[in-house]
């Protein structure tokens, strides 16, 4: 992806100010990591007559696909060539907005320590964008930009150049002059419009981003002829979002009618005077919901299969109902986390008799791990790669046997709820998939019928009418009545 940014000035008033407005200086070639790639800023002329800048994001589209939901972490397989066969690299797309916000930021802002008094000035900008994907044509292009006082050219790309009775492609070769705008407006414009043009956005868009609109929108968007398709676009169509942002934007629009303050307005509820609670975390739910199902189902002596660094373990040391709680997990680093974190050292006898860390893999069958009450898999199944799912159901179900199994694993419907996670992202890099509600039940009753257990599945965290709970836990109870009785 490619964008310049030029503009000209005098002896008296540089062009080269550009390197103070944006933080870049222009006799250096900078390289910045993202998320999705490498940013370079570069000044392919720098004099005081005419300075342009550049920013080129090389987009890392197998990282892409390798962090996100790709073959045998989750992803259809069908789709594997259409991961990487894509046009990420080269036309514009929120991928770009977001490296002018992580690049420009200060720009971006108006701020300048340097110079204090450029950011407001206004100068004359040229910006250039090889390719924008453009749902709408070039006339889209026009009713966005030229509201804010740009003069625009909009060429469309044609498909192929050999071929022009084919056509031309949805991407266009955008021009944009204006003489009365401020850099740091012309970022702002950018960082909402080129999303919104191509209608589309890389990673899940949450509450945050009515925030990041309207911040990014202050002073253009309230009064703007296409403000309801921005918002609309930009929020990903997500109506909810939209309708708050539109409320919040006409709220702007009064105010600046009446010369007010939006609190002024926006004065029809008090303002709460206590703070508000914060969530439980859904790690710290997950232990309550476990803990709940256990002494439910009677158990004292628990196996807690894949302990990671103990923190089941210790929440069930605080209870006496359960006389004898085993953490076994194949690594040894993560037991001797969990050994300082219950202080085993320090324990006192009777207390350490109640505890046991084990070291062992789930891969095979163990004959320590026989004769137990309950046996927890907490987060533990999404980890293993799905051919090595049979024989950890053999060697816990098959073998084990415990009169309990409690199998707690994240939903993926859910993750479009997580703010902080890009749309087509695992909730953990090791991850090796992560079930629909429909899939996780499909496992479960097949292993339950395999091995004679019955099922039930209760929800882990709050359970969204659309897409269910972040986490779903399955209670598996031995049904077979003669090792039943014996349990």
């Amino acid at each position: 992806m490619f964008l310049t940014i030029t503009t000209s000035g005098t002896p008296e008033r540089p062009a080269t100010d550009l390197g103070f407005l944006l933080h870049k200086h222009p006799e250096k070639a900078q390289a910045f990591s993202t998320s999705y790639g490498t940013a370079h800023v570069l000044y392919p002329e720098a004099d005081a007559e005419r300075c342009t800048a550049a920013l080129l994001l090389e987009v890392d589209a197998v990282a892409l696909v390798r962090r996100g939901k790709g073959k045998g972490r989750g992803g259809a397989p069908h789709a594997a060539l259409a991961q990487y066969v894509n046009d990420r690299p080269y036309a514009a797309s929120s991928l770009l907005a977001v490296a002018l916000s992580s690049v420009f930021s200060s720009a971006m802002r108006g701020v300048c320590n340097a110079r204090p008094e450029l950011p407001a000035a206004p100068r004359p900008l040229r910006i250039e964008v090889p390719a924008l994907p453009a749902r709408g044509g070039p006339g889209l292009v026009r009713r966005l930009f030229e509201p804010l006082g740009w003069t625009v050219t909009a060429e469309p790309v044609p498909l192929d150049t050999e071929f022009p009775e084919w056509g031309d492609s949805r991407y266009v070769r955008l021009e944009l002059e204006s003489t009365g705008r401020t850099l740091a407006e012309a970022l702002r414009h950018l960082y909402v419009l080129l999303p919104v043009l191509d209608d589309a956005k890389h990673y899940w868009v949450s509450s945050e981003e009515g925030d990041k609109l309207l911040r990014a929108g202050e002073g253009w968007l309230a009064g703007h002829p296409e403000q309801k398709l921005i918002t609309s676009r930009y929020l990903s169509r997500r109506w909810s979002l939209t309708r708050q942002a539109t409320e919040r934007l006409e709220l702007v629009r009064l105010a600046e009618t009446d010369d007010s303050e939006i609190e002024e307005i926006d004065n029809a509820v008090e303002a709460e005077t206590e703070a508000e609670e914060r969530p439980t975390p859904l790690a710290v739910q997950r232990r309550e919901a476990i803990t709940a199902a256990l002494k439910a189902s009677g158990a004292a002596r628990v196996l807690d299969l894949g302990c990671g660094q103990g923190q089941l373990v210790q929440a069930l040391l605080k209870d006496p109902a359960f006389s004898e709680i085993v953490g076994l997990d194949v690594s040894m680093r993560a037991l001797t986390i969990a050994s300082r974190r219950l202080k085993l050292d320090r324990m006192g006898e009777r207390q350490a008799s109640r505890v046991k860390l084990l070291q062992g893999s789930l891969a095979y069958t163990d004959r320590r791990i026989k004769g137990y009450d309950a046996a927890v898999l907490s987060e533990v199944i999404e980890h293993l790669d799905l051919p090595r799912l049979p024989a950890l159901e053999y060697a816990v179900f098959g073998s084990a046997r415990p009169r309990t199994v409690l199998v707690t694993t994240p939903n993926v419907e859910y993750n479009v709820r997580w703010e902080s996670l890009p749309a087509g992202h695992v909730r953990h890099g090791d991850h090796r998939f992560e079930w629909t509600r429909a899939e996780f039940r499909s496992w479960a009753d097949a292993v339950a019928e395999r091995h004679g257990y019955g099922v039930e599945f209760v929800p882990v965290g709050p359970d969204d009418p659309e897409v269910g709970p972040p986490t779903q836990m399955a209670v598996f109870t031995l049904t077979t009545p003669k090792e039943a009785k014996a349990a």
